[in-house]
């Protein structure tokens, strides 16, 4: 049995998906699920050894659970195409799995770059999240967006960390903002929550706040203000979002059309 595999799941990440494979060669396995990527995703990711399955888009969560269903390592390493091990972290990991620990599962901190510079602020880091995991003992949940692992067992802490190469551009950043906000008020909605005026009103500077001063993001430049700034409107949009769906109503047809 391989003691590592690695997870991935893709749709058109030519510009990433080198550098996030390159940075898992440490592991027995590398797992890709494929979203129908037009680009030379799959072909890259080939070539640097990744098995590759191609599936319907069906959220984060669920797309992850089927990478984790076909990997055959004991240990399992999730990462996205627009993140990669830092050296130090790849041989951290490379010796915690060959240890005897008792632990289930490790958070690990992950560090974002937004138009070029690394924020340390603004609530994104050190960000700590479950990542590295037993096959036995874990799993990711069925969430759209923001899938967690449900793991039973001891969790610890690695010392390093993540590199999240998240947002190059503006536009690249409201492109992900339209997909995350969409999922978001989707997911709120199934759940049966509520878009009142004054969520609309009173959440977006609430979060501006909170990034921008509580979270210190104002020690990040203006980089931490436009985050605090772009945060703050990504909760309008996605409270907006959700309003329209209650509005649409099971039918789906809009009932002040």
């Amino acid at each position: 049995m391989p003691n590592l595999s690695a997870v991935v799941i893709t749709r058109n990440e030519e510009a990433n998906i080198k550098r996030c494979l390159q940075s898992l060669q440490i592991a027995d396995e590398i797992i890709l699920i494929d979203s129908g990527s037009t680009d030379r995703t799959i072909e890259i990711a080939e070539s640097l050894g990744a098995k590759v399955y191609v599936k319907e888009w069906s959220g984060f969560g669920p797309s992850k659970k089927v990478g984790v269903s076909k990997a055959s390592g004991k240990w399992i390493i999730s990462l996205d195409a627009d993140e990669e091990l830092s050296p130090e972290l790849a041989k951290e990991i490379s010796t915690t799995v060959l240890s005897e620990t008792e632990n289930s599962g490790y958070y690990i901190k992950r560090k974002t770059n937004f138009l070029g510079r690394w924020i340390y602020h603004c609530g994104w880091y050190p960000d700590y999240i479950l990542r590295l995991f037993k096959k036995a003992d874990g799993d990711f949940n069925d969430a759209v967006v923001h899938e967690k692992i449900i793991l039973n067992g001891r969790v610890g802490y690695l010392n390093g960390e993540i590199l999240h190469y998240s947002y190059h551009t503006i536009e690249q950043y409201f492109e992900k903002s339209a997909t995350y906000t969409t999922l978001g008020a989707e997911q709120a909605y199934k759940s049966g929550k509520k878009s009142r005026w004054y969520h609309i009103v009173f959440k977006p500077p609430v979060s501006f706040i909170k990034h921008y001063f509580i979270k210190l993001g104002f020690l990040d430049g203006l980089e931490g203000f436009i985050i605090s700034a772009f945060s703050a409107m990504a909760v309008m949009v996605k409270y907006s979002k959700l309003r329209h769906l209650i509005r649409q109503g099971k039918s789906g047809v809009d009932k002040n059309a």
